[in-house]
């Protein structure tokens, strides 16, 4: 190592504050990016102890140091050039009259298929190196406008194919999981998962259609709220599956992840599921962040979504104990129900539905002429692409379902209708307030691993209703080195609910810490 890298490691691991200051601020020589919050970050700022200027620069220096250099975690695909000119705004705004609103001058990390006008959308893939869209995505102009600056844009499996893995053609190599460098951050979202993880940003957004905001936040001691169908809004997102896509926050704790989503759950008229949202959510999701809201609690254990032969004996134990964990917090667990129709609903599915062709092609029609391709056959052509995704890109290519007439997805969508009702009736047969079940069922792979078992258990029961799920850490594996997470699963519209569980799980447990890089 260089003095050049030596000077860099030391900036970004003691946290040496740069000597720009506001009028009337002061800066701190030590500020704990690695481990901050909004409200560390909020207090620093009234304290005058710190400038958003300083806070900008010493998460840009720990990027250079150990995402391109050091451990190398390979999670950034670019950082915002505007982000220090964006922080000395935000620091005249702050002197003037205060902060611009709840996430003033917090530092983002967004998926690189949220549009972020200004930079580069990629969505992983070489096929759409360099494309500037026009305009924010939805989300993304929120977070903004409640005073975020979107500091980086992160790796993710290309076109958000994969829940297993983060790799992609835009950014040579794998995305390491900070916990242990041999090890994968889980998919879809990785990128965003390991830059929080590492302290690359504040919070982060993840997109999930499967698994891809809860996954890469169980495998990297996270938080991670997937919302109910309609409630947040994904215009403006590069679509997999617009069935079941949902973007959504990631952080390193309860508060923060609901400080983002209170302001990003709204009704938008770019995106017609959400008419609802408004008239639904509740006026204030922070005020669930509040202790005691497990106690008498119906709690029930869906072991059906994760009780098979390849359940990691440690991953359950973890579990086992994150069960005790709730009945000392006074929940009830019931151990354990099932949907006793699952399965032959599931068999009444007629045919395939593969809607990636007809989604994303209507994506870049309404872009065109800014749109860098029309077609998924202009991609396969393209040959611009990471190896491992061409099957599905061909698949798709191939495909002729148009999600409103195909028989398979009108199928599929009869049996999302019926599985809705079947966890409606078990729920309330059992007098429930929400399912819990492990996020994953095995430990993070090591990298380059797709024979043993990947353990996702997230596929299934809230992409398929269309109800929220929300990913907590609940402790440790392989001798305190691999996390693990913690699913909560409730109702439509019950966030308020899962909040104040999750959080009072959080609170109780704390099992969150930051990684040794």
């Amino acid at each position: 190592m260089n003095r050049t890298h030596i000077a860099l490691y030391l900036a970004a691991s003691t946290f040496v504050a740069a000597p720009h200051t506001a009028q009337g601020q002061t800066t701190s020589r030590r500020f704990p990016v690695d481990t901050a919050s909004i409200a560390t970050i909020h207090g620093a700022f009234k304290a005058r102890r710190l400038t958003c200027r300083s806070l900008v620069q010493q998460y840009l220096t720990r990027i250079e140091t150990l995402d391109k250099r050091g451990p190398a975690i390979n999670s950034i695909v670019t950082t915002n050039p505007d982000a220090l000119s964006m922080a000395d705004s935000l620091d005249r705004v702050y002197a003037a009259r205060g902060a611009v609103g709840p996430l003033h001058c917090i530092p983002l990390i967004v998926k690189d298929n949220f549009e972020t006008e200004g930079l580069q959308t990629t969505g992983g893939s070489l096929a759409l190196d360099g494309w500037k869209p026009l305009q924010d995505a939805t989300m993304v102009r929120q977070v903004k406008a409640a005073g975020a600056i979107v500091l980086a844009k992160s790796n993710l499996a290309e076109w958000a194919f994969t829940p297993y893995e983060t790799v992609s053609s835009i950014l040579p190599g794998y995305t390491k999981n900070p916990y242990a460098l041999d090890r994968v951050t889980a998919g879809s979202s990785g990128g965003t998962a390991a830059a929080v993880a590492a302290g690359f940003g504040t919070l982060g957004l993840g997109t999930d259609t499967g698994n891809s905001i809860r996954g890469p936040s169980s495998h990297q001691a996270l938080v991670g709220i997937r919302s109910t169908m309609g409630l947040t809004s994904r215009a403006g997102v590069i679509p997999l599956n617009a069935s079941a896509d949902i973007a959504g926050p990631m952080a390193r704790s309860v508060a923060d992840a609901v400080a983002v989503f209170d302001v990003i759950a709204h009704s938008d008229p770019a995106d017609s599921v959400t008419a609802a949202a408004d008239s639904r959510r509740v006026p204030n999701y922070r005020a669930a962040l509040t202790r005691g809201a497990l106690k008498g609690a119906r709690i029930g254990i869906l072991r059906q979504a994760f009780d098979r032969p390849t359940l990691d004996a440690e991953v359950n134990r973890v579990f086992e104990q994150a069960v005790a964990d709730l009945r000392r917090a006074g929940a009830v667990v019931i151990d354990s129900v099932r949907v006793d129709s699952l399965d032959a609903i599931q068999r009444r599915q007629q045919g395939g539905c593969n809607r990636f062709r007809s989604d994303l092609e209507r994506y870049f029609a309404a872009r065109a002429p800014n749109a860098p391709v029309k077609t998924v056959a202009d991609i396969v052509r393209s040959r611009r692409f990471h190896p491992t995704v061409e099957l599905r890109l061909r698949d798709a290519a191939a495909s002729t379902d148009i999600p409103e007439t195909s028989a398979g997805c009108l199928s599929r969508e009869r049996v999302r209708a019926e599985i809705r009702v079947a966890v409606n009736a078990m729920m309330d047969a059992q007098h429930l307030d929400a399912l819990v079940y492990p996020t994953w069922s095995n430990p993070p792979r090591l990298i380059g691993d797709l024979n043993t078992p990947h353990g996702d258990n997230s596929q299934l029961f809230s992409p398929t209703t269309g109800f929220p799920s929300i990913t907590v850490p609940m402790g440790y594996t392989r001798d305190g080195r691999l996390p693990a997470g913690l699913s909560f699963f409730g109702r439509a519209w019950d966030e308020f609910k899962l909040i104040g569980y999750v959080y009072d799980y959080e609170q109780s447990t704390r099992h969150w810490r930051a990684p040794r890089l």
